[in-house]
This record gives C-alpha cells, sequence and structure tokens, in this order.
C-alpha cells in the first residue's frame, strides 16, 4: 500500500479487487469492493502481513467524513477536491 494520491488495488482473497478510498491513519486505508461499492473494508498493514476488517456503509462514510473535514482543517485543498469527488461518486 502507499499513501500517494494515485489509484491503488489490492486483492482481497473473498472479495476480488478491492479499490483504495483514502488513509484513514498512518497504518489504516479504507477499501471498497471495485464494481458495487458496497462493501468497505479498513485494510492495516505491518510486517505481519494485511489484515482486512469489514465495516459498515455507516462507519466507512463518517471515516471519510473525518478524513475530509482533516484535510480541509489542514488546508490541503488538492487532496480535499479529490476525496470529495470520491465522497460523492460513492455515497450520494
Amino acid at each position: 500500500m502507499n499513501s500517494d494520491n494515485s489509484e491503488t488495488y489490492i486483492n482481497h482473497p473473498t472479495w476480488g479487487l478491492l479499490y483504495r478510498i483514502c488513509m484513514v491513519d498512518e497504518n489504516q486505508e479504507l477499501f471498497t469492493t471495485l464494481y458495487a461499492q458496497r462493501l468497505f473494508f479498513l485494510v492495516a498493514s505491518d510486517i505481519k502481513g494485511m489484515k482486512f476488517q469489514p465495516i459498515g456503509r455507516t462507519e466507512a462514510r463518517m471515516m471519510l467524513e473525518n478524513r475530509l473535514r482533516n484535510l480541509r482543517r489542514t488546508g490541503q485543498s488538492q487532496e480535499y477536491d479529490q476525496l470529495q469527488s470520491v465522497f460523492q461518486r460513492t455515497f450520494q
């Protein structure tokens, strides 16, 4: 996993390709299933590998809203604009 703004995909053993929505914190990122975008996963990576934690749509939305607030507060407008469009596509 990487933390730049490029599109990132990982393969889930059951659900196939997942698309990275955003970073949540230093070693956790929010992913969704590539096509339906109805299943969400918190993906943590460490030296042992990746851990997939399924989360609900409401929780995923709240995480994304928090990330948007942080980006706005810290003035990261380019990342904010990109994430805002992801938010619109995913939750509206």
